[in-house]
């Protein structure tokens, strides 16, 4: 999982290599929600963003109140609904937005810790 993912976080695109703690294997759809331990189920996920996400499978969108699916590594594109810049990771689309939310991507302990690895460059 770890080689197909190269080694970064599916949600936050962080390398295992420039944070504290190993990253972890996160249920796409959680278990709680019928998801399987299938290997098309499974993302490699930041501490963090594993953290943030939980059991989750939708989130709110802050402009419109109405219930948003998050973004799914298997089926979505990362480049489709976000972009790097800066260190900041822009949500391109409501998915994104909604994803970059409940993650908290981009409070500024997760924007000065991608700044610091050099995470700066548009992807």
């Amino acid at each position: 999982m770890a080689r197909r993912a190269g080694y970064r976080c599916e949600y936050c695109l962080i390398h295992e290599t420039g944070v504290g703690f190993p990253h972890q294997v996160d249920h796409i759809i959680s278990r709680t929600h019928g998801g399987s331990s299938d290997f098309d189920n499974l993302a490699y996920a930041c501490v963090l963003c594993n953290r943030h996400k939980g059991s989750d499978v939708a989130s709110i969108d802050p402009a419109t109140g109405e219930a948003v699916g998050l973004f799914h590594p298997r089926k979505d594109r990362w480049t489709d609904h976000f972009r790097l810049d800066a260190g900041v990771v822009e949500p391109l689309t409501v998915l994104g937005k909604a994803t970059a939310h409940l993650l908290r991507l981009n409070i500024s302990e997760r924007l000065a810790e991608r700044r610091a690895l050099g995470m700066r460059y548009r992807q």
